[in-house]
């Protein structure tokens, strides 16, 4: 993951449960990675048999998304990650979702599920194709869309893909690994789109700060 968001310009800075404090007021934007299974009473699921688990990682990712939120941080969920946005906005996941699309199971790194990218929508915009090549490494996808939440992305079996939500400056959820694929440029460009996203709001801040000080100059001290 770091590479990836390095080859778009960016630097990554890690958070894990139990080791650095998390402080949003060190980044300019977040990705939320893949990993273990949501835990399903977080959006009224079933637990299901054989996987895993990781209730930390789930509470340290629902702050980490709130507070980004609230500051207006670009947002880029991978897998889980697009998982774990859509339940903090109040929407729902299959615990299992191959039970739901039998036909559609992949686990492989290799770009070889087709997804579908709507018209018009931010992901279409970034990675400015109609279609794209995938991975998939998960068992859990979106069900029910959590608020302010839209698809921008569907598998030829139907299942979601991609969501995103307009009202903030860049918060995209994919359900593949694009950390995996960065030597295609539509899956390079979501990086991309990321680290302009951040930078942009690194140099808005930096204005009104520079604004607000100079503002703040005596009126005996200005020439």
């Amino acid at each position: 993951m770091a590479f990836a968001v390095w080859l778009a310009g960016g630097r990554a800075l890690r958070w894990q449960t139990g080791r650095r404090e998390v402080d949003l007021e060190m980044v300019h934007g977040v990705v939320i990675g893949g990993g273990d299974d949501i835990e399903p009473t977080l959006y009224g699921g079933e637990l299901q048999l054989d996987v895993r688990l990781d209730p930390a990682r789930d509470a340290l990712e629902q702050r980490v998304l709130r507070g980004a939120f609230e500051r207006n941080l670009p947002i880029l969920g991978i897998c889980r990650g697009a998982q774990m946005l859509n339940v903090v906005l109040g929407g729902s996941l299959h615990g299992d979702a191959y039970a739901v699309h039998p036909s559609r199971r992949y686990r492989t790194v290799l770009p070889r599920k087709k997804v579908d990218v709507l018209d018009g929508t931010l992901l279409s915009h970034t990675a400015r194709a109609p279609c794209l090549r995938v991975n998939a490494l998960h068992s859990q996808a979106v069900d029910r869309l959590g608020e302010g939440l839209r698809v921008a992305g569907r598998d030829d079996g139907g299942m979601v893909q991609a969501v995103e939500r307009l009202s903030d400056p860049f918060a995209l959820g994919v359900q593949w690994h694009p950390e995996y694929l960065v030597y295609r440029r539509a899956h390079r460009r979501l990086f991309r789109a990321l680290v302009a996203a951040a930078r942009a709001r690194r140099d808005a801040i930096c204005q009104l700060d520079a604004a607000e000080a100079e503002a703040a100059i005596p009126p005996f001290l200005e020439r």
